[in-house]
């Protein structure tokens, strides 16, 4: 017996592909990802329509999205992030419907739930078997974990792995088992791994990035929380993958080893892990080719689903035993609301990932960013959108100083008692206006093109469809 299809059209077929189904689509190589544009264009061809594509992210290698959608081909979208060639349309009304934003964790409980109903799940499979055993560890596009993919393959109606890499039956380990697989469709490629690494998966080497980075290791330092046992995670940004860099002297300083660093996994993590500091790494999706090669040779990093990762409907979560995140901000505002969904115009350009779940799970929920981008100042009276509701927000870090949420006296008092420079968020904002000017007000937005789902299916919030545009 063989799942192998001969082309990917036969395999949709056979899974009885129609039009108005929803499909799904994971982004473990980010922008480096072919299958989604592979799989839209083939539908296209067979004259399907009124697709909603169900994807875990969306980057701007999936542009092509925006030519379906103009045919017809593609209806709704539901993503938990978009990068801003898709969103940029989006936010231009090109759909009639909203867009639906779900948090890493919020989208894993959604479809457990039965919330969303996936009709055909498509696994871009860097290694795979006739059967469908499927991982990330080997082959031409080896991307490491396929943890946002583990839901999907298990609930949905039908699931296509499409690999460019066959091996002998049976392969092992296996991420996605053949218990869950239906057709698998060899090709040429499913696209280049290098897309993994972006400029959000960089360190950055700017300045004010690596001044905002050094602050947040003292808060972490001086938090109270850096203990045996400690656990950590950061995000993509730049100066936010710079914290790890002088958490080491400052783990080292106080003679401590984490138990786990978190999320989506850095070489930086990588090293820390091989060095001593974490006694494990668990990892939902590997953010640069050295992580990918150590997921693939050392026990100690673990990979994990989006569900064990993050989903608030798991009897337990990994971000429930997280001491600290670090998170990065495009806006912040005064009751320490954040936004990642936007850009200062109200263009979508990202989205919540696992940055509502992460702060709603972490002891300590930091927020680094500069005081201002772009003459444009960082802290705002109210934000574009909320990602992440200021209730589970601990701490800004800036270039200037360091502010904490009122509701956090504590992390307040140890901070001043470290003589780290710590303000109230008005005096930052105050701060950021000295230099950039106070901002003009964008001009109200229209109807809405994204509805932002919290990570327990509540919406929190709406975004419109930018001014003089749908």
């Amino acid at each position: 017996m063989s799942k192998l299809a001969a082309t990917l059209q036969d395999a949709l077929r056979a899974c009885g592909l129609r039009d108005g189904m929803t499909v799904s689509f994971h982004h473990h190589l980010r922008n480096g990802d072919h299958v989604l544009n592979m799989v839209l264009a083939e539908a296209a061809r067979m004259g399907i329509r009124g697709l909603t594509v169900q994807a875990s992210a969306i980057f701007d290698v999936h542009a092509p999205l925006i030519d379906h959608i103009r045919a017809g081909v593609v209806t709704g979208i539901e993503t938990n992030y978009m990068g801003s060639r898709v969103g940029r349309a989006v936010s231009e009304g090109i759909l009639d419907k909203p867009v639906v934003f779900r948090s890493h964790g919020g989208r894993p409980a959604a479809i457990e739930s039965g919330r969303v109903s996936i009709d055909i799940a498509f696994i871009a499979a860097p290694a795979a078997d006739r059967m469908g055993n499927a991982n990330g560890l080997e082959g031409p596009a080896a991307c490491g974990s396929l943890g946002y993919a583990m839901p999907d393959a298990r609930h949905a109606g039908r699931t296509v792995v499409i690999t460019d890499h066959v091996v002998p039956y049976p392969l092992a380990p296996a991420s996605i088992e053949e218990t869950d697989v239906d057709q698998v469709v060899p090709v040429d490629s499913i696209g280049d791994p290098k897309g993994i690494v972006s400029g959000t998966t960089q360190i950055t080497r700017d300045p004010v990035g690596l001044a905002i980075a050094r602050y947040a290791a003292a808060v972490i330092e001086h938090s109270g929380l850096m203990a045996e046992g400690f656990s950590f995670q950061t995000g993509a940004g730049g100066a936010s993958l710079a914290v790890t860099e002088f958490l080491k002297p400052a783990m080292k300083r106080a003679g401590v080893t984490g138990s786990f660093g978190l999320g989506g996994i850095t070489g930086y993590l990588v090293d820390m892990l091989e060095e001593g500091y974490f006694s494990a790494l668990m990892d939902v999706q590997c953010f640069d080719l050295r992580a990918v090669r150590s997921i693939a040779q050392n026990p100690r990093h673990q990979e994990i689903s989006a569900s064990r990762y993050a989903s608030p409907l798991a009897k337990s979560a990994a971000i429930n035993s997280l001491d600290v995140v670090v998170l990065g901000a495009t806006q912040i505002d005064t009751a320490f609301n954040v936004n990642v969904h936007t850009d200062s115009n109200g263009y979508i350009m990202g989205g919540s990932g696992g940055h509502s779940d992460t702060a709603a799970g972490a002891r300590l929920a930091m927020i680094v960013a500069p005081l201002f981008r772009a003459r444009l100042p960082i802290v705002v009276d109210k934000v574009l959108c909320v990602s992440t509701p200021g209730s589970t927000v601990d701490v800004l870090v800036t270039q200037r100083g360091i502010a904490v949420n009122p509701a956090r006296p504590d992390l307040r008092d140890r901070l001043r008692a470290a003589g780290l420079p710590v303000y109230a968020i008005e005096d930052l904002k105050r701060m950021a206006e000295k230099v950039t000017g106070v901002p003009r007000d964008i001009p109200p937005l229209g109807r809405a093109v994204a509805d932002v789902e919290y990570r327990d299916g509540a919406i929190i919030d709406r975004i419109g469809c930018v001014a003089g545009a749908g």
